[in-house]
């Protein structure tokens, strides 16, 4: 086999060329608190119906107790009248539990990112204060939980879409480039025609036509968002396709199916990983952009862009625009730092160099 054959099974294992590229990866300093900030900010909102939520997480009521945030509890449990479930912020409920000797334990934030707050002192949108620590929006929603919940469905929505675009891109590039001859060419005609494609006004229409949600917005840019990677993965596979131990393999008789994923793929996800923390950060431009349009998620939906369109549309209320600006910028700066990490780590110019003197 000739040397330019990749580490197969390796490839995801700490050989020396990846632990010289986890090496680079910590070199870059700002790239890697980048990712250890986003890995904690992303775990907390994980967790955001623990931090956040107009539920407590514990309830003790007479000698029982009751967990709220994770099972609906009618009021009836408590001693009260209604068989629809308890509102834990009513004073009455609240007399009733703390009448028969019981107690609450609240999350940090008592508020949900739909709960409306019917006691803040000013009509809405209201100022910070002291329960509500970034002020509400028109609707008298809080900001912070509004902003957490926000942040969670931002980067799953991205996850998700990267990870769907990914698998779709290096299966159409690795087509592509290892065929190559006619099934490239007309794949590529294709993908001219396809990328031509107005996305915005296709989800327009179709948002005239069907209700948004999560997946149904996930499909639809999944059917645009593939093509970012199918260049690079078709360039490797067509540099990859002529080398000597692909010829050796067709010779000895493998597979096109084996030769592409268990051969040529690995040369070819080293330069697609290094593109994934960028398209996860357009992912999240682009579902902003769509909620500010008022073409994206659900109304009412915890999401940034819907909170940048609250900022614009309420000028007098600053604490609307800073908060999303702040927020959008953090999480863009952290993922943009970070993929300019990964780009670094899989540089082969500093691996040559790191490696030198080995």
């Amino acid at each position: 086999m000739s040397a330019q054959q990749p580490d197969r099974f390796l490839f995801w294992t700490l050989t020396p060329l990846n632990a010289r590229r986890v090496q680079n990866f910590k070199a870059n300093r700002r790239g890697y608190w980048s990712l250890m900030i986003f890995l904690v900010l992303f775990v907390l909102s994980l967790f955001a119906e623990l931090i956040a939520n107009d539920k407590p997480l514990l309830v003790k009521f007479e000698d029982s107790y009751y967990t709220p945030v994770f099972k609906m509890y009618p009021e009836t449990t408590f001693g009260g009248f209604f068989e629809t479930e308890a509102d834990y912020r009513d004073p009455y409920v609240e007399e009733l539990i703390t009448d028969s000797g019981g107690w609450m334990v609240w999350p940090l934030i008592r508020f949900s990112y739909n709960t409306i707050n019917r006691d803040i002192p000013v009509p809405a949108p209201s100022p910070p204060d002291s329960a509500n620590l970034l002020g509400t929006d028109d609707q008298a929603r809080d900001v912070v939980a509004r902003a957490i919940y926000g942040f969670r469905i931002s980067i799953l929505f991205a996850l998700a879409l990267t990870f769907f675009s990914t698998i779709v891109g290096v299966a159409a590039g690795a087509i592509q480039g290892y065929f190559g001859g006619r099934t490239d060419l007309y794949f590529q005609r294709f993908i001219e025609v396809w990328a031509s494609m107005p996305v915005l006004y296709v989800l327009i229409i179709l948002a005239s036509i069907i209700t948004p949600n999560f997946w149904w917005l996930l499909g639809i840019m999944l059917l645009f968002n593939w093509m970012g990677l199918v260049d690079v993965v078709r360039t490797e596979f067509l540099r990859a396709r002529n080398f000597d131990y692909v010829r050796s393999a067709r010779a000895l008789g493998v597979g096109d199916t084996t030769i592409m994923w268990r051969h040529v793929l690995p040369n070819a996800m080293v330069a697609t990983i290094t593109y994934l923390p960028f398209i996860v950060t357009g992912a999240i431009g682009t579902l902003t952009a769509l909620d500010f349009l008022g073409f994206g998620l659900p109304p009412g939906s915890a999401s940034l862009g819907e909170l940048v369109k609250q900022g614009k549309n309420n000028l007098q209320a600053p604490w609307l625009g800073l908060t999303a600006f702040f927020v959008l910028a953090i999480l863009l700066s952290l993922l943009t730092f970070i993929g300019e990490a990964v780009r670094d780590a899989f540089d082969p110019r500093k691996s040559l160099e790191n490696g030198g003197g080995a």
